[in-house]
């Protein structure tokens, strides 16, 4: 995630910023230049337009949005498609919390250059129904289907997620994953399933497997008898043993992870000095602020090492590893695929 600065006094800001703690000025995304602005009530000039801060400000929402749209909420809000209802307060109180985590995923993406159509502008577009099973006692499945993610705001409380963390014998269980999975579904389904090329279909299916293959039943055999003794040696997680759907929506879950957090690291200007560190780091490691142009294998020297250094730091505050999966060969050619369909959604490369 890049570091944003206040639009006034160039003093650091936070993604979720509604005012610069040095000088008090409101400010707010502005999403095309994914830059902070500011939020004046009566709205902004900047780029021959006029930017207002979105109607839900109240609710911890920055971002922005063009004063000509036919809408008083921005971009990010408009695309939650179902919420709890007004007189949830509690859940409305989860699903501000949630939210952030939501713009978080969708700043990635716009600043990836995937494409974020929503779903009140076309069939199949992008939308989330965000709905608490802890309020309403009707139960909320988190997944996928034709462009639209469900979220159970029960996840943002940390008994409940922690306790299901445990239950499945997961290593790491956040919202914010939980977003990057399903929206690796989205994006399998718009980007390599319904592409433009077969090719791409055809280089998915050798590498994940049959997507076709039966889901329901591919979710019977996980629950009844678990992934093989050997699961590590080619996948990321045992969830992701289930079906090739969920392998490619996992793979594309730590792909966000790790060039997000390789991206938070160069904002801040980190960097490993190898000298400083003898035998502990072969090499200086300079984490970058995108990897638009670079290899999987660029992406993940750097993360190997920065990995290693983000663990200890945890370790040192008697937390468990910030990212303890193991990157094995198969996983690796999985990861290079993912990379391969970002970049060329976002026309930096070419098939």
């Amino acid at each position: 995630m890049r570091l944003f600065r206040c639009p006034t006094c160039d003093g650091i800001a936070l993604l979720e910023t509604l005012e610069c703690g040095s000088c008090s000025q409101p400010i707010g995304l502005h999403p095309p230049s994914l830059s902070m602005r500011p939020a004046e009530p009566t709205g902004s000039r900047f780029d021959g337009q006029t930017w207002v801060p979105c109607s839900n400000r109240s609710w911890g929402c920055n971002w922005l949005l063009d004063e000509d749209d036919d809408a008083s909420q921005c971009l990010a809000c408009r695309l939650t498609r179902k919420r709890p209802d007004a007189s949830d307060t509690i859940a409305l109180e989860k699903l501000a919390d949630v939210d952030m985590d939501k713009r978080r995923l969708l700043t990635q993406l716009l600043a990836l250059g995937l494409p974020v159509t929503p779903w009140y502008e076309k069939d199949g577009g992008l939308g989330f129904d965000l709905l608490s099973s802890r309020s309403s006692n009707k139960r909320v499945t988190i997944g996928h289907a034709n462009g639209i993610v469900t979220i159970d705001l029960a996840e943002s409380l940390d008994d409940h997620r922690e306790a299901l963390r445990v239950r499945l014998g997961e290593p790491y269980r956040t919202m914010l994953g939980h977003f990057r999975h399903e929206v690796g579904h989205y994006y399998q389904w718009i980007l390599v399933e319904a592409g433009e090329d077969p090719r791409l279909l055809d280089e998915c299916r050798t590498i994940f497997g049959d997507e076709t293959a039966s889901y329901t039943d591919a979710i019977d055999q996980h629950y009844r008898l678990g992934p093989s003794r050997d699961w590590s040696l080619s996948f990321i997680s045992e969830y992701a043993t289930m079906h090739p759907w969920e392998d490619f929506a996992e793979c594309f879950a730590h792909y966000l992870h790790i060039t997000s957090t390789l991206g938070t690291a160069a904002s801040a200007g980190l960097k490993l000095q190898a000298e400083k560190v003898p035998g502990v780091v072969r090499h200086d490691v300079e984490p970058r602020l995108t990897y638009d142009d670079a290899s999987i294998d660029d992406i993940l020297n750097d993360w190997h090492w920065l990995s290693l250094l983000f663990n200890r730091v945890n370790r040192s505050m008697g937390q468990d590893d910030l990212y303890p999966f193991d990157l094995v060969e198969p996983v690796v050619h999985k990861l290079a695929f993912v990379h391969k369909v970002v970049t060329l959604a976002s026309g930096r490369r070419t098939l």
